[in-house]
């Protein structure tokens, strides 16, 4: 057989960093080529000037800018004459090295085969010469291409051997001149990505071989793919360049019912992919998949004529190149992958179907490859966070069994949840209230946050409700385990902080009274830990950004319950005053970097003043936010200890004891046994008996004993007739033992490595900590939600008397000694909250003292304001209902053992509205304004690599 003729062509563009090591690689081949052309395409960094030096000038061209490599080699070898039958051109790119025997073995294996028409060599990353970019490359229906590696795998000959593939790269590909010519060459209409996939396909229908040569190596840097240079030769984004012809070059070479079908599932996973893209605020990815499938679309003459053109052998081929494409169920496993990514809070990236093989970012830590045949799903839920969710999950469901399925969730401190997103706008927004008696107070602020995420529920207020209230263990520890990762490093120390927290008697009796505002603060208070440490880092743009989070946050939880704002307020003072000490005395703070970055009397200063600005903007922020509604506050200061909901004294425990209370047990109904939660207080006893890590100590059992003392404080304290409930301050005083715990976790490990007794101890400690949140979710799953929440609570309002007051007449309701005024409807959530004009409430509960005592001539002081029936509700006294009957002012519409309804004889005077102050709207549009302003301010930019801080700043900040 006749010597080959190689004729080698480089193609150069803006590459004169890689362009010297590849035209020496090319210079020093152990099979030297017969001759070499170069192409530059409008090079501005002396790459054609690299050429011309070392090709000669005969043999270096010079183009325009826009041209596409496909259009550089074809004007090349216009220029060169053919040698035969025998020539084989060699492509190079400028960012493309062989390997010295790569031509040399791409001959010989072309040799073996005589089929063989396009061969390919195996390509590593130019940086890692050990990482492998490609061994051939298949596609799927949908386009995307597939490299059959794993992400960043090395090269260790497990894929060696020369075999078929689908196509091979345009750097180094190695292909007959007499077949370039038949197919065509590359199509200009793909200047770059995927020019080679579709050649390779042609290829293939012609009925020649398409072949990687895995002894012959080349090490590629994808300037382009990486977008390592500027991409001229098209105005579109390199990503939807990319997709566009990925579709093209599938819907261009299938057979005319596989395209239909690829056309489909194309149209399909473009619409999933662009939603991913969306809801993961990737909006310019968005558009590039939009507008990539848009193209095809929309031109469908210009699919045909490549249709057309492409038609020669392609039925026949196809048969052939099928087994060669991604089996059928990569791309439903790829789709899979995405979904599990986005809900794993990553983003949706296809790196299969990127141009080149994913690599991890410079600097960044490479994720843990999962073993091979382990699915997507299993990945996902393999993660410590996942398993923790799901199993607080399954725990709460099986808790919670009475109250799913029912029509209206209400009971204890809940009042029936009634209504849509529409009516607590309305509630909201609206200056006078023609509730109950009518009231010109400001609706209570948590309304708006329910009102925000009902509309995000689609307008439901039962389903926000819900999630709050009995989704609160769950979402409690998925905050508590998110928001200690830089706070707690070990995460099974992690897993198990989170996992006692949300199971914690604070939250499984706010659940059981029904108290929203407890649940939710129980959700943040994590959230609050998390942002006060990195309040507390000193660090300017991402602790004033934690600053105007945690106002917007602690505004929300003041909302629901304002003793919040107190309780943090005290904190952020004291860890500011920690911080600064720290900073005076930086021997104290640890080692190394906080000493170092804080020498010098100016910098310490400017750190300092920078953390109390921070903190300042922190408690500036919730009265700013909250100022209508706590204009009306100092009126009744007592309601700074109440929360959102209903007071009622059957929901608090009039003596409860102090150990109650060391025990994390705020009383009432629904709790655990003091031993449920005895072995977190032990495991944070024993953490006394440390000698290291003393700080950690002292600052975990501050913060665990202020949330006590605090508690214990508001447990003595009457209001309205009944105790202050303190599940907030023992929230607080639970975290703080919680992360003490976390904190001193790994000194457990090394006292086990110890053996003896230390190995005894630590065994036992481990134990003991385990014991609370494996007794917690064991108790609460067996003995359910036992208080006064109902998954079907009755309705208040009688619905005979609904239907009777359609003038706006209000319905007085009489339970036991107390007594409720209702408009025409049952109360939205914080109506009942609303205060009433004194006197008009004085002159009512007189006036329904003397129906119950069976006094006349009350009910014309009751039609005086408005109302128009009088309604008993269950448990009914039937001598009541006789005393009722014996007025001869009301007359009985009906009577049973779930209610009694009565109708005044009197005639009823409608209640005209209340003037509403001039400054209501103004005031609703500048808290709009403020919250948004706000929003913005806290919103996370740039992400940066977070510096490690000290484990005692940290946990101050908890």
């Amino acid at each position: 057989m006749a010597r080959p003729y190689v004729t080698v062509i480089v193609v150069a563009h803006d590459g004169a960093r890689w362009l010297g090591e590849t035209l020496r690689a090319l210079i020093n081949q152990s099979r030297r080529p017969d001759r070499v052309a170069g192409v530059d395409n409008g090079s501005m960094d002396g790459s054609a000037d690299l050429l011309a030096q070392t090709l000669g000038r005969g043999n270096a061209i010079s183009l325009p800018r826009s041209t596409g490599f496909g259009e550089s080699v074809a004007a090349a070898l216009e220029k060169l004459p053919s040698a035969g039958r025998d020539e084989w051109i060699w492509l190079l790119h400028d960012d493309c090295a062989p390997d010295r025997r790569a031509l040399e073995l791409l001959l010989s294996a072309a040799e073996q085969d005589p089929k063989a028409a396009v061969l390919g060599p195996k390509l590593r990353d130019w940086l890692d010469r050990r990482r492998l970019l490609e061994i051939g490359v298949t596609v799927g229906r949908t386009g995307r291409r597939d490299t059959g590696l794993e992400p960043r795998e090395f090269d260790q000959g497990q894929h060696d051997g020369t075999r078929e593939v689908l196509s091979v790269s345009t750097a180094g590909m190695l292909i007959r001149r007499d077949v370039w010519e038949q197919a065509g060459g590359l199509d200009p209409f793909f200047p770059i990505f995927r020019d080679d996939l579709d050649l390779c396909w042609r290829v293939r229908n012609a009925g020649h071989k398409v072949l990687i040569v895995t002894s012959a190596v080349a090490w590629h840097a994808e300037a382009a793919a990486r977008r390592r240079r500027r991409i001229t030769v098209s105005g579109d984004h390199p990503r939807r360049l990319d997709r566009r012809n990925a579709i093209f070059v599938v819907m261009a070479n299938l057979p005319f019912r596989a395209m239909l079908w690829a056309l489909l599932r194309n149209v399909i996973s473009s619409i999933v992919r662009t939603l991913l893209f969306i809801v993961s605020k990737q909006p310019a990815n968005a558009l590039d998949e939009v507008v990539a499938i848009c193209s095809i679309l929309v031109h469908p003459f210009r699919l045909l004529r490549a249709r057309r053109a492409r038609r020669h052998g392609r039925k026949r081929g196809y048969i052939r190149i099928k087994r060669l494409m991604t089996p059928r169920g990569a791309a439903y496993r790829r789709l899979t992958d995405m979904v599990q990514s986005f809900l794993a809070g990553e983003a949706p990236v296809d790196s299969a179907g990127r141009h080149h093989h994913s690599t991890a970012a410079p600097g960044e830590e490479p994720d843990v490859v999962p073993p091979p045949g382990t699915g997507a799903f299993q990945r996902f839920i393999g993660r410590p966070g996942v398993i923790l969710m799901v199993a607080l999950t399954v725990v709460s469901l099986i808790a919670e069994r009475s109250l799913l399925g029912g029509d209206r969730l209400g009971g204890g401190a809940l009042v029936p949840v009634t209504g849509g997103a529409s009516d607590l706008w309305a509630f909201f927004t609206e200056g006078y209230h023609d509730v109950g008696l009518g009231s010109t107070a400001w609706a209570p602020p948590y309304v708006a946050v329910l009102a925000a995420l009902s509309t995000l529920a689609l307008g439901k207020t039962w389903v926000a409700v819900s999630v709050l209230l009995l989704g609160s263990v769950p979402l409690a520890g998925a905050t508590a385990y998110l928001a200690t990762r830089h706070i707690v490093p070990a995460v099974p120390a992690r897993a198990w902080a989170a996992g006692t927290y949300a199971l914690l008697p604070v939250g499984t009796g706010a659940i059981a009274a029904g108290r929203v505002g407890t649940a939710v603060v129980f959700v943040l208070v994590p959230v609050y830990a998390w942002l006060c440490a990195r309040l507390l880092s000193g660090e300017p743009r991402p602790s004033r950004r934690a600053a105007w989070g945690l106002g917007l946050l602690l505004a929300v939880g003041t909302a629901f319950v304002p003793l919040v704002y107190p309780l943090f307020a005290v904190l952020g003072v004291l860890g500011v005053l920690a911080s600064g000490g720290a900073r005076r005395r930086p021997r104290s703070a640890g080692r190394g970097g906080v000493r170092d970055g804080m020498r010098g009397g100016a910098g310490r200063g400017g750190v300092r003043g920078g953390v109390a600005g921070s903190m300042g903007i922190a408690l500036a922020v919730p009265p700013l936010l909250l100022l209508p509604w706590l204009m009306d506050l100092p009126a009744d200061p007592g309601r700074l200890l109440l929360e959102a909901g209903l007071h009622d004294p059957a929901l608090v425990d009039p003596s409860l004891s102090a150990g109650s209370l060391l025990a994390i047990s705020p009383g009432g109904p629904g709790l655990p046994p003091f031993w449920v939660t005895a072995g977190l207080v032990a495991a944070a006893l024993a953490a006394l008996l440390m000698r290291r890590q003393r700080t950690i100590v002292a600052v975990g059992w501050g913060v665990a004993l202020y949330g006590v003392l605090a508690g214990v404080l508001v447990s003595r304290i009457t209001v309205d007739g009944a105790r202050a409930w303190p599940g907030v301050p023992l929230a607080i005083a639970g975290a703080g033992l919680v992360v003490l715990v976390g904190l001193t976790a790994h000194r457990l490990t090394e006292l086990r490595a110890g053996g003896g007794l230390r190995r005894l101890g630590a065994t036992a400690v481990v134990a003991v900590a385990f014991s609370t949140p494996l007794l917690a979710a064991g108790h609460w799953m067996v003995e359910g939600v036992r208080g006064p929440l109902r998954g079907d609570a009755p309705d208040v309002m009688p619905a005979l008397a609904a239907a009777r007051t359609t003038q706006g007449e209000r319905t007085l309701v009489i339970k036991g000694s107390g007594f409720t005024v209702l408009h025409g409807r049952v109360p939205l959530i914080g109506e009942a909250e609303l205060p009433a004009d004194q006197k008009a409430r004085a002159r009512v509960g007189a006036a329904a003292e003397g129906l119950v005592g069976g006094r006349g001539g009350d009910a014309a002081t009751l039609a005086q304001q408005g109302i128009g029936m009088v309604a008993l509700a269950p448990p009914v006294s039937f001598d009541l209902a006789r005393t009722l009957d014996s007025q001869p002012s009301l007359q009985r519409l009906s009577l049973s053992e779930s209610g009694g309804l009565w109708r005044l004889a009197e005639p009823v005077t409608r209640v005209a509205a209340q003037p509403v102050s001039v400054l209501h709207v103004p005031l609703l549009w500048a808290q709009g304004a403020f919250l948004l302003v706000v929003v913005l301010l806290a919103a996370p930019g740039r992400q940066r690599q977070e510096a490690a801080e000290p484990a005692g700043v940290a946990l101050a900040g908890a």
